[in-house]
């Protein structure tokens, strides 16, 4: 079962059964037919005509943007573990207080773009670590204050060292 909630307000329960998919306990009488690769769509519903296209996925906050017939809409999912989580009570505990930045690989440290007590948001760059002769940005997986910074430019990490610890 899926819980859907879409940008403009609109709720739908989505569930795939023996008889076949229900939406909101209803059976679907829908054609639907993919185009170009499994991200475009032609659905046929009630005579009406729709075109939809999923323009991205984030698989991390399961949630996608939609196009239909030239409009976007935000939709978030909730599978079945979601909503058993919420049930329980348990959804608040995946927060996204980050309390340290490891690295991801051995390497060396070209570069830092942040200073002790800065202010990060999910997906802000926080340095660049050269590992295999590449360059690559780790981003901070959610939002914290920076508190201390335990490598400098220039330093060799090795896997799972810690590299900046948040307040």
């Amino acid at each position: 079962m899926y819980q859907t909630k879409s940008s403009n307000g609109n709720q739908y329960t989505i569930e795939k059964t023996s008889k076949g998919m229900l939406l909101n306990n209803e059976a679907i009488a829908w054609d639907i037919l993919s185009l170009a690769g499994g991200d475009k769509f032609h659905i046929v519903k009630n005579s009406r005509s729709y075109q939809v296209e999923v323009v991205k996925k984030d698989l991390e906050t399961k949630t996608l943007t939609v196009k239909v017939n030239g409009q976007l809409h935000e939709v978030s999912l909730k599978d079945k573990y979601d909503l058993l989580l919420e049930k329980l009570g348990m959804n608040s505990l995946a927060s996204n207080k980050v309390n340290q930045i490891k690295a991801p690989m051995p390497g060396l440290i070209f570069e830092i773009k942040v200073k002790e007590g800065d202010t990060v948001q999910k997906g802000d760059q926080l340095m660049i670590l050269e590992a295999m002769k590449m360059e690559n940005i780790i981003k901070s997986p959610g939002e914290g204050v920076i508190k201390t910074i335990k490598v400098s430019k220039g330093d060799s990490v090795e896997k799972n060292q810690v590299m900046i610890l948040f307040a």
